[in-house]
């Protein structure tokens, strides 16, 4: 790639006066729904953006067409975008996976709109596509979402997603013949497809909401069924959930041995009960754990013996062992105690594999079944681990290591002798040599030290007119580990700074850490966010003028909260498919599950002030400079429905009191993120890149 550093000199800052006057905004219409709760009105004008009426519909169209009409006058648009699909267009295979006599694994040639399934006989070594995506639709927008085998490998069943929603559909077929051998299983939300021998296999759903309320109407009651091939999807056997014992999240997993059903209920996304059912010797459903005050989940088994998974007694996680004949927790055994880092657990050849985050580093240790190290594992870097899972009979493991500037390379390791090689590095256009990514530890408001990691090309003077994007989460538990991004590097590529704090909510440092940015504490973690800006600000990386904030679901939350606290804070900001009416976010969809991170506006007065405190949506005021603001939703996200960026988009492009553009950017035939095509997310990143250069006064 032929890419130059940017200039940064007075005569390239130009945004700012390419439009003279203040924008006019298409108007959406407005109401006067006024909600009371605990004594105090609160109006909520733009509540028809909830509905899929004709005035959102008109509303929509004419926000899409303004948004690109601006971002198609930045000149260059088109550049960024021929940029990254440049450095998009590279082989991209996966680890394989071995399904009865065939060993299987996903391809991207490219630019493909979707990976592609293939697979190779064992006996003759013969390859073949085993299943094409990018026939499913026309324009690569729908997605595959899982693929399931029996233990045999002869028989397979796969999830679609129309249009990016988390509603699927389940197609089964002979996996010799790849015909479809049963009728399409339809409106399947937030499921596994896990078999039960060659019967037939188990799934979760909820009743699907009545037509018009898709984006709206609460997924509240999860049934797992049973489908057994050959019958008719009205016939399969409720076998959890539903009225008899309603929970909001159900999965339903058969053990590698066919032995146990499998279980786990909640309500929220933290804390679940686990359920076991003996398939062999019969018998009802044993509950292991009652309530929803620890997590817990059956990662291996071994005739009687279940090995747990679990934060009872150990926030950062344990493994223990128990029997079936006596499985509740005070019988519970540590096999892999409890350490000061977080731990995460695969399995896989007959071992164990114990992976440690140390300041969001992955550090990997090899135990046998009774707890005994095997090995430390050497591994290719500092960064980020994945995999190391497979069968109980396969000796063959991979991993994939990844950070920053380094793209993923995926390794065969043998887990007998501990011996590792290269299987598959991509072949991108990207020198890791040529950049730094470092970690820092800065201060918070109230004291507390937060990781950052900050990465850039060699070369970059910090001077504060670094183009930097500062991104994060900070919630539910997810830990931002490093991880090499094409995006990223075309950023980098550019002169810009890529900036990740770990900061509260997320899981780092394990549960402390996480509830440390939940419910009361919430604001914990748009501090952390903000003290990392001013950090970045303070060393002179950047400045404010050349600063964007970035985060997408409850990282959208993040940016929403932040620049509506902070509107001084950066130049740009990007609250991507974010959560932003933090009093109505449980009345749609499955939104009533976050309540563990957010609390509820019905829960008390005190919760409901907190919320209304930071809601986004809320707290923007008329009279304020807001940052040039891209707003990212689409238009079939039925997670966050986009009614949250709706009504956000309308609230600033109202109050907007300066010439900073507020551009809402719907993507059509999209959902929440997982399963665009390779085309839509380019697009949307080019946008996002050019946007942020555009309006911080750059030129390429």
């Amino acid at each position: 790639m032929n890419f130059k550093p940017i200039l940064l000199t007075a005569g390239v800052l130009f945004s700012a006066s390419f439009y003279s006057q203040k924008m006019t905004y298409p108007k959406a219409l407005k109401g006067n729904q006024t909600d009371t709760y605990f004594g105090t009105a609160v109006a909520d004008p733009f509540r028809d953006l909830e509905n899929d009426s004709q005035p959102t519909k008109k509303w929509v169209d004419e926000e899409v067409a303004f948004s690109q009409n601006y971002l198609s006058k930045i000149p260059f648009r088109e550049k960024v975008k021929n940029q990254l699909r440049d450095i998009w267009n590279y082989e991209k295979i996966s680890a394989p996976s071995n399904e009865g006599d065939f060993t299987y694994y996903n391809k991207n040639d490219g630019l493909q709109a979707q990976s592609v399934i293939y697979r190779t006989n064992n006996k003759t070594k013969t390859t073949e596509v085993f299943l094409d995506p990018n026939k499913f639709s026309e324009k690569g927008t729908t997605s595959l979402s899982q693929l399931s085998f029996n233990k045999k490998g002869n028989l397979a069943a796969y999830s679609i997603s129309e249009g990016g929603s988390d509603w699927n559909k389940i197609i089964i077929i002979d996996a010799i013949t790849k015909k479809q051998i049963d009728d399409t299983l339809t409106d399947v939300k937030f499921s596994g497809i896990s078999w039960q021998g060659d019967e037939g296999f188990y799934y979760s759903s909820y009743d699907k909401p009545k037509e018009g309320t898709v984006l709206s109407g609460m997924t509240d009651k999860h049934k797992v069924y049973f489908h057994k091939l050959g019958t008719k999807q009205s016939s399969d056997q409720l076998i959890f959930g539903g009225d008899k014992t309603p929970r909001r999240y159900i999965g339903a997993n058969v053990s590698e041995d066919q032995r146990y059903l499998i279980i786990s209920a909640a309500n929220t996304t933290s804390g679940n009960e686990l359920y076991i059912k003996d398939l062999k010797n019969g018998g009802d459903f044993i509950q292991i754990n009652k309530g929803f005050d620890i997590s817990a989940g059956i990662v291996d088994t071994e005739g009687d013996n279940l090995f747990i998974f679990t934060d009872k007694d150990a926030p950062n996680m344990r493994l223990v062992k128990t029997s079936i004949k006596n499985p509740s927790p005070e019988n519970w055994i540590d096999v892999i105690p409890q350490t000061e880092n977080v731990l995460g657990i695969s399995t896989g050849g007959g071992y164990f594999f114990a992976t440690y985050m140390v300041d969001a580093i992955d550090q990997v240790k090899q135990y046998d079944k009774t707890g005994k190290l095997v090995r430390d594992i050497v591994l290719p870097g500092k960064g980020n681990i994945s995999g190391f899972g497979g069968k109980e009979d396969e000796k063959e493991l991979y991993f994939s290591f990844t950070n920053y500037i380094t793209p993923g390379t995926t390794y065969k390791f043998n887990a007998d002798t501990g011996k590792s090689e290269v299987y598959q590095k991509p072949k991108v256009k990207f020198n890791p040599e040529d950049y730094i990514s470092e970690q820092v530890f800065y201060t918070s408001k109230d004291g507390t030290k937060i990781p950052m990691m900050i990465n850039y090309k060699k070369g970059v003077k910090l001077d504060g007119k670094n183009p930097t994007i500062l991104y994060s989460y900070g919630g539910f538990n997810i830990s931002l580990q490093p991880s090499f991004s094409v995006v990223n590097a075309i950023w980098m590529e550019n002169g810009g700074i890529y900036a990740v704090p770990n900061i509260r909510g997320g899981g780092e440092y394990g549960k402390k850490w996480h509830d440390a940015g939940t419910k009361m504490q919430k604001k914990n973690v748009f501090e952390d966010f903000i003290a990392a800006g001013e950090y970045l600000q303070n060393k002179k990386y950047t400045s404010k003028e050349y600063m964007a904030l970035s985060g997408r679901s409850n990282g959208g939350l993040l940016v929403g909260a932040t620049m509506t606290m902070r509107p001084d804070l950066a130049r740009v900001a990007f609250p991507g498919v974010g959560v932003l009416d933090m009093l109505r976010y449980n009345k749609f969809t499955a939104g009533a599950g976050w309540s563990y991170d957010y609390g509820t506006a019905e829960d008390n007065k005190e919760m409901f002030d907190y919320l209304k405190s930071y809601s986004p949506v809320h707290n923007v005021k008329a009279g304020t400079c807001y940052p040039s603001t891209m707003i990212i939703t689409s238009d079939h996200d039925d997670r966050v429905v986009p009614a949250h960026s709706f009504k956000f988009g309308a609230e600033l492009q109202e109050k907007q009191a300066c010439k900073n553009p507020i551009l809402l950017r719907i993507e059509k035939n999209a959902g929440h993120g997982a399963g665009r095509s390779t085309e839509q997310v380019i697009g949307e990143n080019a946008d996002l890149i050019s946007f942020a250069l555009f309006e911080m006064g750059i030129k390429l």
